[in-house]
């Protein structure tokens, strides 16, 4: 890396199950007014755009050209867009600014799961000859991981139990959780998941802003500076893989440079229980490391936004100087199919 990079601002909505009377549009743009607003940035000091969505969501193609009604038609800007989850298109910035295009980047991303069947959806990014013509939903699919833990001895469902009650519980500091404090475990979902083991359905959005050398220093009082950043994905068929351990996360942790120092806090993209305890072990993720202290993806899932909001949660927690370097993750597909992991750290204090 040639340039040194920063998250200098972070904002989201108030997660919600649904918001049938907003668009992706007015569900977006407070969230990008309050981003702007901690910088004091115009849309015409941003460098470069960069978005995260799913048309499948949306159920229309090219449904991310109206959210950008949300950013503003004038002035023109320079902008891309991912169909993935808003980490990835932090990514794609985070790459711009190091080629020294752009000195700023507007990064947000948004999901409405409330209109259809998110379990039926999310079908779609199966194998299109093999597994998808079977329709095994989401949860299903978690639930054989989930399942392939306990049978290999790695956890049980109390200590399944264990891990959506902590989460939920750290949400209620959390404002903009969809869910927190005590949840029931409730009926089972798909065998071994019961209700608390899984992430809630709801809408939301997130946006950061990054920023280079002295800029970022000039934006925010303490940056949260990338110091590294990796993506990687396993392999497409669910058959050839082993559902106990991600390969994928641990590389992508070590290219990004996670095991060089120990981290304070990890902000861990696990929908489902089971998913934390596969993610601790492939990260190496200690107790004495505080894991997601926003509640996580088990306090508000909203797709396509919430990797992105992992990473500015973790970046949060460096700006208001109660993390000084900390492990952000987000992951993509069935059973943590791809992984994206970043490091942040603030400066010395």
């Amino acid at each position: 890396m040639t340039r040194d990079i920063a998250l200098v601002a972070f904002a989201q909505t108030d997660h919600r199950r649904t918001s049938d009377e907003h668009s992706e549009v007015e569900m977006l743009m407070p969230v990008l007014h309050d981003v702007l607003a901690q910088t004091g940035l115009r849309t015409a000091d941003i460098g470069f755009t960069c978005s995260g969505s799913s048309d499948y969501l949306a159920g229309r193609a090219f449904s991310f050209t109206l959210a950008l009604d949300g950013v503003g038609a004038w002035p023109p800007i320079s902008e891309s867009h991912v169909e993935m989850d808003g980490a990835w298109a932090l990514y794609e910035a985070w790459t711009k600014l190091l080629t020294g295009d752009a000195d700023t980047a507007l990064v947000y991303s948004y999901g409405k799961s409330s209109p259809g069947s998110v379990r039926d959806v999310l079908t779609r990014q199966l194998d299109p000859y093999y597994l998808a013509p079977l329709w095994p939903d989401s949860v299903a699919l978690a639930a054989l991981q989930a399942q392939a833990l306990i049978d290999a001895g790695e956890t049980d469902e109390p200590a399944l139990a264990a891990v959506g009650a902590r989460n939920r519980a750290d949400a209620t500091g959390n404002p903009h959780a969809q869910l927190s404090g005590p949840v029931p475990q409730g009926e089972y979902v798909v065998r071994p998941l019961r209700t608390g083991d899984c992430p809630p359905i709801g809408d939301g959005a997130a946006a950061v802003i990054l920023a280079a050398g002295d800029r970022a220093r000039e934006l925010c009082e303490r940056p949260a500076w990338i110091r590294g950043i990796d993506h990687r994905i396993e392999a497409h068929g669910l058959g050839v893989r082993d559902l106990t351990d991600s390969p994928s996360a641990r590389l992508a942790a070590e290219k990004a440079g996670a095991f060089e120092r120990p981290v304070d806090t990890a902000e861990l993209h696990a929908p489902f229980s089971s998913q934390e305890v596969v993610l601790r072990k492939a990260l190496r993720i200690g107790d004495d490391v505080r894991v997601n202290p926003s509640g996580g993806a088990s306090a508000a899932n909203p797709i396509m936004a919430a990797g992105l909001i992992r990473i500015g949660e973790a970046a949060a927690r460096i700006h208001r100087g109660a993390s000084d370097r900390a492990l952000a993750h987000a992951t993509s597909g069935p059973c943590l199919q791809q992984n994206l992991v970043a490091v942040l750290e603030g400066d010395p204090r």
